[in-house]
């Protein structure tokens, strides 16, 4: 509870904050959805998630991005549904700064789920899109990443994560 409430916070700040004087919009906070697959991490099926997305140019094609997810994973010992979120931040490099924009970058995860005892995972992922702009501030997008989160005496545990966002650029 404690993460959505630190993502609404930050949301709101970053609608909050003053506008940007640079030739170009250098901030974005956007929406998406998509799929993750937790291997049977912890028990864990696959899931739909949403996502809230924000991104902060800083110079050279160098952007800050973070992405909070929650989900709803079947718990497949348990047979029912659990709670995960998996908030991110990261770094992503554009291969172009047009209205195409193809990044590759990484990310530090974090994934807590919630079910009958907390677990709690630190990953971190490659991960591969682009953003497509329909407008001077709205672009749509596609995110693939992997990530590999550990915990303390357990294994390495994996997660394919496949997503599609709209974002507002200001």
């Amino acid at each position: 509870m404690r993460t959505l409430l630190c993502t609404v916070a930050f949301t709101l700040a970053l609608l909050g904050a003053a506008p940007a004087h640079a030739q170009f919009a250098n901030r974005s906070l956007g929406l998406s959805l998509g799929y993750m697959d937790f291997n049977k991490t912890k028990g864990l099926d696959d899931a739909l998630f949403l996502g809230i997305d924000a991104s902060l140019y800083i110079e050279n094609g160098f952007e800050v991005v973070s992405l909070s997810k929650i989900a709803f994973p079947k718990d497949t010992v348990a047979e029912k549904r659990v709670v995960a979120l998996a908030p991110s931040i990261g770094l992503r490099y554009l291969f172009s700064e047009e209205s195409i924009r193809p990044y590759l970058g990484s990310d530090v995860s974090y994934l807590v789920v919630f079910k009958n005892s907390v677990s709690n995972f630190v990953g971190i992922g490659p991960n591969v899109g682009v953003d497509f702009f329909v407008s001077d501030s709205v672009s749509l997008g596609l995110r693939g990443q992997y990530n590999f989160y550990i915990a303390l005496n357990e294994k390495t545990q994996t997660s394919l994560t496949l997503s599609a966002g709209a974002a507002a650029y200001f």
